[in-house]
């Protein structure tokens, strides 16, 4: 047995060294021959040898793979070495390798493992006729378990026509698991024979045939759509088929629907078929598709899809209108809408419409210009229990109007505290908002929820509405850390609402608001600005104010969220430093950047200084209260100083007259006779002498009343220093205006003073109002026949303007 052994090795030896030689490899080139004993194909799980022989007396040695793995191998003899492969599972490479006195490349060989092919199964053809004339019969089949090798196969088809034979194979397609092949034939064959032949390195199978009548397999090629043609509930579609067909059938869907088949009537025998695709919706993008088929066989592939547009008509559903509550002093408010989905507005929106109707005055607005079809609110005036009116239009017509009414509701809480019973339930990017329902509510009430992020009402305001039967919500695509504020309003006779306020996922404010402090006295006004929103970290509970003095001592006031402005008051002096946090639901946030003042206490000399001044102004005023005649001066003066346009006494004609003349003058004065009309009463005449003096610029004037009720009273000749002044009335004066004329700085005028005889005070009464008026200046009386004339101070004519026009009216 270990002869025969032998024998055998030698032979393998001998007949790979044979096979080396016809390959054409000269030992020159190659260190060795390799080779195997199965070849280099072989089957998985098989056992063989693989043999080295080298050119060159050395040591020869054996691996495998990459990079190369020493394997134990044996002798046959000092040329030719081998390796036993056990069981072999994987392609595999084989290398020998030997130091030879020359320079000589290794040798090596790669073996191939796999597995026989399977049978073909599952043979499917169709015929697909192309015309009248002729069609190709496609088949696919199944070609087994992988073999891990290169592998082929062959499609075969027989025909059979008019007693004629025919086989034709084409080669399928390779790489897959369902091979596929196609071959023509004419319209004249009515039966075919198909079978499939598979091979590779280690062997070939062949299928069972499989006999199939073409008119069971027979399919029509695709049709060809034309341009529907469109009214707004209507398509007409025309359809040409390459190949007559007994069955017709067309779908049609939108953008966001799933397709939908119109009913088959039949195929008639022309090649161009024109179908009515009805119930459509206007103004949609409609897309259709058709496929034929024979009386038998199989449905032909679709068509490519051919889309187009149905007309318009006027918009079917009415706006979803709501508005942003106005402030309590706002005299607009503004109206918002969603935009229509394109089934309701059955057209492009091409502009908006408000307007606003009171139960009281009728149509009190309505907007002067269309609005722009991207609007999505408008501003319209404030109308308590107003009905606003909006609706669209497309080229076709309006909407039907959305109505609602508006309320102006008052927030009764800034701490949003409801006056009904609503939950606010967050999740992480939602929010669940329930309500108590109104189970007594009228039959057309509603809800209305709206949520807006704190501080952008007007921005970002959105809502929904609810039935009566509704009582909860969920509001959905909230942001984290941010605060959210809303309500929901109960629309029925009394038009309730409830206040909400909401955040997910809240943390600790980031920074803290920017203070701004104003001292005043021993108290400050600290007032601050809202954080910005993206660092608030939700909603803000409360503010917290810190105040620190200068040795340490630290006070803290916490403000709720809705204020903006706190007074701290009875601060000592002392230098103070002072900052704020605010806080969520999380947690107090970081503190701001701190700000120092100094309160300064006000000094005793400045406390004495102000109770003196008050002290004297008391006194005065009781002084003043205590006499009637310095009471009524006083009143008097105040009317005088507080007249715009004052005359200047210099600008009299008597004054001017004095001036000029030097001499005698006459002065016409009035009786104080209330019971006397003006043209009755006589004239007083007022003699005026000039008397020598030192200086002839001083006028003295003698004063002789034609006219009195004392007999007794003598003429007066007084004589005056340059600066007297006098009150002084002339009927003789043609300046009715009162016009102001600049006189000489050099020309100097005395006056003199005629009292009636009945209106003289006593004697005591005027010495007190001579010192009065000597302390206080010059006071005019309210009525010159009243009370006398006095004459103080050292003012003159051009310096001093006095009106007292109202001079003869009563007191």
């Amino acid at each position: 047995m270990a002869r025969m052994s032998q024998t055998w090795t030698i032979f393998t030896v001998v007949t790979g060294l044979a096979l080396q030689l016809c390959i054409g490899e000269t030992y020159p080139e190659k260190s060795c021959a390799i080779w195997s004993s199965h070849g280099p194909v072989v089957q998985r799980g098989t056992s063989f040898k693989v043999y080295c022989t080298f050119n060159c007396k050395c040591k020869g040695s054996m691996y495998s793979d990459h990079p190369p793995t020493p394997q134990n191998h044996n002798e046959v003899n000092s040329t030719t070495i081998y390796f036993n492969v056990a069981n072999i599972t994987k392609n595999t490479t084989y290398s020998c390798h030997c130091k030879c006195p020359s320079a000589l490349d290794p040798c090596g060989l790669d073996i191939s493992a796999g597995y026989l092919l399977e049978r073909p199964t599952n043979i499917s053809c169709i015929y697909k006729v192309k015309d009248n004339e002729s069609g190709v019969v496609s088949c696919t089949w199944k070609r087994g378990r992988d073999t891990f090798l290169w592998n082929s196969s062959e499609l075969c088809v027989r025909t059979v026509s008019k007693g004629h034979a025919d086989t034709r194979c084409t080669v399928s397609s390779r790489g897959t698991d369902f091979p596929y092949a196609s071959l023509t034939v004419t319209s004249s064959v009515q039966m075919i024979f198909v079978w499939v032949q598979a091979q590779n390195p280690l062997g070939s199978q062949v299928s069972v045939p499989v006999t199939y009548n073409l008119s069971d397999i027979a399919m029509p090629t695709s049709p060809a759509l034309g341009q529907p043609e469109c009214s707004s509930r209507e398509c007409i579609v025309r359809v040409e088929l390459p190949v007559k067909a007994q069955h017709l059938e067309i779908q049609y869907r939108t953008e966001t629907q799933t397709w939908t088949s119109s009913p088959d009537t039949g195929v008639q025998m022309s090649s161009v078929q024109v179908r009515s695709i009805s119930s459509l919706e206007p103004y949609m993008l409609y897309h259709f598709r058709a496929r034929s088929k024979f009386s038998s066989g199989f449905w032909s592939l679709w068509s490519a899809n051919i889309s187009s547009w149905t007309q318009e008509e006027a918009p079917a559903k009415e706006l979803d209108v709501w508005y942003a509550e106005p402030a309590a002093d706002s005299k607009s408010l503004r109206v918002y809408w969603k935009e229509l989905n394109i089934s309701a507005a059955r057209g492009k929106i091409l502009e908006y419409n408000v307007s606003v109707y009171s139960p009281n005055s009728g149509l009190v607005f309505v907007n002067p210009e269309p609005i722009s079809a991207d609007a999505r609110d408008y501003s319209i005036p404030f109308c308590t229990d107003c009905e606003v009116t909006v609706w669209a239009r497309n080229s076709k017509g309006p909407s039907p109007p959305a109505r609602i009414k508006i309320h102006h509701t008052k927030a009764k809480s800034t701490q949003f505290e409801p006056h009904q019973e609503v939950q606010v339930t967050a999740g992480n990017h939602s929010v669940t908002i329930s309500w108590r329902k109104h189970d007594t509510a009228p039959l057309h009430s509603a809800y209305v929820l709206e949520w807006y992020p704190e501080g952008y009402k007007l921005e970002e305001l959105r809502w929904v509405k609810l039935g009566r039967n509704e009582n909860h919500a969920v509001v959905t695509g909230i942001k984290s850390n941010e605060c959210y504020e809303g309500a929901v309003y109960v629309l029925n006779n009394e038009n309730s609402v409830s206040r909400i306020r909401f955040s997910t996922s809240e943390s600790a404010p980031d920074v803290g608001p920017r203070v701004e402090e104003t001292v005043k006295g021993n108290k400050v006004k600290v007032t601050w600005t809202e954080i910005p929103r993206d660092q608030r970290g939700g909603c803000v509970t409360n503010y917290t104010i810190y105040l620190e003095n200068s040795s340490g001592r630290q006070w803290s006031y916490t403000i709720p969220a809705s204020e903006r402005m706190h007074t701290i008051t009875d601060l000592s002096s002392d230098f103070y430093s002072l900052w704020m946090t605010a806080s969520t639901a999380k947690g107090e946030g970081k503190p701001c950047q701190k700000v120092k003042f100094f309160i300064q206490q006000e000094t005793q000399l400045s406390l004495l200084l102000v109770s003196s001044v008050v002290a004297l102004i008391a006194l005065l005023l009781v002084c003043v209260y205590q006499s009637s005649a310095l009471k009524h001066r006083l009143w008097v003066y105040l009317q005088c100083v507080m007249l715009d346009d004052v005359p200047d006494p210099a600008n009299s004609k008597w004054a001017q007259q004095c001036t000029q003349e030097k001499g005698k003058m006459n002065l016409q004065l009035l009786l104080s006779n209330s019971s006397v009309t003006e043209e009755e009463e006589e004239p007083i005449l007022v003699d005026v002498e000039e008397l020598p003096k030192q200086s002839s610029d001083i006028c003295t004037l003698t004063l002789s009343p034609q006219t009195s009720r004392s007999p007794e009273s003598a003429p007066a000749i007084l004589a005056y220093p340059l600066t007297t002044y006098i009150k002084s009335f002339s009927q003789d004066s043609d300046s009715s205006d009162h016009t102001q004329t600049s006189l000489d700085t050099d020309t100097t005028v005395g006056y003199i003073s005629s009292h009636g005889p009945e209106n003289m005070e006593e004697e005591s009464q005027e010495e007190e109002e001579e010192e009065f008026v000597g302390m206080l200046g010059f006071f005019p009386s309210h009525n010159i026949f009243m009370e006398p004339l006095e004459f103080g101070g050292k003012l003159t004519l051009s310096a001093v303007k006095i009106d007292c026009s109202d001079i003869f009216q009563n007191t």
